[in-house]
């Protein structure tokens, strides 16, 4: 059984996920843990995203024919054989050390059940990178109030969580009826019911801002916000509708 398995649901990203999955590759070898799988769901793509996956040695690739992340992302947890789940997106950059510190964590830290780090926007402008980085330290304080004070939510960042399976056995795995946004606070709150949420900035991950570019900071991180509020203590998003963004 392997230690990880890094799930990535991929719908067009013929463009984005060679390198992706070299920077995947690449951790796996610098972490030296050469028993991370590596699972890639080829969600409904009408372009070259699975013949590009096919085309890494030892890539396990998913069709998944229902155009959802949630959906692709449970197909890829079934797929999957790792004692810890590792959801990244298809424009990310993991970097040398992730999974590394993944181990670390989770191997430190008996009752952690879920994991996550800040997303770094690569490819925005200076001052979008600076909110960016202003979001991500007011996200840190308000995931552990409503976790460590509270004790009725938690908060992961989509495409930068790691699960343990046990406990995303034990929770259902993914709620499939969302279809976007909210859908990385519906599973760290149902989790969080089972143990230890951690969000952590020991943990970044580097993204393509390419939403951000395309719908407006501050309009995309208020839309964000509002779904997680409401995924969090009314159980489901308020924004079903959302842009497929592409490079």
């Amino acid at each position: 059984m392997p230690k990880i398995s890094v799930v990535i649901p991929a719908y067009n990203e013929e463009r984005a996920l060679g390198d992706t999955l070299r920077a995947v590759k690449n951790t796996i070898h610098a972490d030296n843990l050469p028993d991370t799988e590596v699972v890639v769901v080829n969600n409904a793509s009408t372009d070259r995203t699975g013949e590009v996956a096919r085309s890494f040695e030892g890539v396990v690739v998913v069709d998944e024919p229902r155009k959802s992340l949630t959906r692709a992302r449970q197909a890829g947890f079934m797929a999957s054989r790792g004692l810890y789940i590792a959801n990244v997106d298809a424009d990310t950059l993991m970097h040398p050390g992730w999974l590394r510190e993944v181990v670390r964590q989770f191997e430190s830290t008996p009752r952690l059940v879920g994991l996550s780090g800040p997303y770094v926007y690569w490819d925005l402008p200076f001052f979008s990178r600076m909110f960016m980085h202003f979001c991500n330290f007011n996200t840190y304080f308000f995931h552990l109030f409503v976790h460590r004070v509270l004790g009725v939510a938690a908060f992961m960042q989509g495409g930068n969580f790691i699960i343990r399976r046990t406990a995303l056995e034990a929770v259902g795995g993914y709620d499939t009826s969302i279809e976007f946004y909210g859908e990385d606070s519906d599973i760290a709150t149902r989790v969080a019911r089972l143990g230890l949420v951690r969000w952590t900035f020991r943990l970044p991950m580097r993204s393509s801002g390419r939403r951000f570019a395309a719908e407006g900071v501050v309009r995309l991180m208020t839309r964000y916000v509002v779904n997680m509020i409401s995924t969090m203590f009314f159980n489901k998003p308020l924004t079903a509708e959302y842009k497929d963004i592409r490079k």
